[in-house]
């Protein structure tokens, strides 16, 4: 870590919600979306032209696609391979879409109406549909407890206007299920406004979204982590009155108001809005197939920075680094990393405790209210 990034480690953990407990939470986004349906529409797009692989994309596009029953076991066990001081096992938060598009019934409209489908629909549609008894497993056996990432890892508005528009990429990737590629309009920043009237429409998201969650899964959600950041102070203020009490930032947000202008915005565990609502920012990046960096080492740091200024520590990690349906070795790679890093944070801290977000902000929640 350079001087200049331990720095700005240092002063990030500064403000916010403390404890002298030796607290990890492992978030991990994206579980539940297509992203990348198969390597054969990967070669096909990327023949036809299609930018798969600038920045960050490649690591999603070559890796990341609806988990298998496979995929979770292999987790499963690298969770249970590690116990905390309360003899509980390390768990996953995944911060899960419910549902994807329903291609099928979107073209037959010519467009003009979207039409989604659960993501267990989804999981049968590839074949996959056994993944779905692991999600339900490890709910019960507290290993991966989900929260509400979004109703689809997608702009909707912005997306069906392109199709409607007969953007040749956005079609293209259409024809194959898709719509991860790298382009001028971020489709993955699902409540981004591309026009003020989209306000609405997100609102029925959230609405929808929830009430999807809670039908496959048995419970309310708490926390939404918007998936790419943009989330407007009229969707809090929505969010709240459907049960959502946790909100995830980053520390420093530039948001974008919907007047068109944009603010920057200072978050940090424990601050709320004027719905009561409590913002959580994460403060530990793990991210092993993203090349570069030895992560675990990485983390360690990161989560010995939180420490030392009483912080629990919040990781942010996502679904590619863990799965292997498209390329084994990816998944093989990604657990083995995640492994290392469990043994050695019960090693260096054998006081850890391992909670999943719930439990972490519900602490948070009972200490404000005191």
């Amino acid at each position: 870590m350079t001087l200049r990034r331990k720095l700005i480690k240092h002063i990030s953990n500064l403000p916010g919600w403390r404890t002298k407990r030796k607290i990890v939470v492992i978030e991990s986004d994206d579980w539940g979306s297509i992203r990348m349906p198969s390597l054969k529409t990967f070669e096909s797009l990327k023949a036809n032209g299609l930018d798969l692989t600038s920045g960050d994309a490649s690591r999603y596009n070559l890796n990341d696609t609806l988990a298998s029953a496979e995929d979770l076991a292999a987790l499963f066990d690298v969770l249970k391979s590690v116990k905390d001081k309360n003899g509980r096992n390390a768990v996953f938060t995944p911060c899960c879409i419910v549902a994807n598009p329903d291609f099928e019934k979107i073209e037959a409209n010519g467009f003009h109406e979207y039409f989604y489908e659960p993501f267990i629909e989804t999981l049968k549609y590839y074949k996959r549909e056994d993944a779905f008894q692991f999600w339900q497993q490890g709910i019960k056996e507290r290993l991966f407890v989900p929260e509400f990432h979004g109703r689809e890892h997608l702009n909707v508005p912005i997306w069906l206007r392109a199709l409607q528009g007969n953007d040749p990429n956005t079609l293209l990737a259409f024809k194959h299920r898709m719509w991860g590629f790298n382009s001028k309009n971020n489709y993955q920043e699902a409540f981004a406004l591309g026009l003020v009237k989209d306000i609405d429409f997100h609102k029925n998201t959230i609405k929808e979204g929830l009430q999807l969650f809670k039908d496959l899964f048995g419970y309310q959600a708490g926390l939404l982590v918007p998936p790419n950041g943009a989330f407007y102070k009229e969707l809090e203020n929505y969010s709240a009155g459907k049960g959502i009490r946790f909100i995830s930032k980053s520390k420093i947000q530039k948001e974008r108001l919907i007047n068109g202008e944009s603010r920057k915005s200072f978050y940090w565990n424990g601050k709320t809005n004027k719905r009561g609502q409590i913002y959580i920012t994460r403060n530990v990046s793990f991210e092993p197939n993203y090349p570069g960096r030895d992560w675990i080492k990485s983390a360690m740091n990161d989560i010995e920075v939180a420490f030392t200024w009483n912080k629990p520590a919040i990781l942010t990690t996502h679904r590619t680094n863990y799965i292997g349906s498209l390329n084994i070795s990816n998944r093989e790679h990604g657990l083995s990393i995640l492994e290392g890093f469990l043994k050695s944070v019960t090693q260096k801290w054998p006081e850890v405790e391992f909670m999943t977000s719930a439990e972490l902000n519900n602490l948070i929640a009972e200490s404000r209210s005191k």
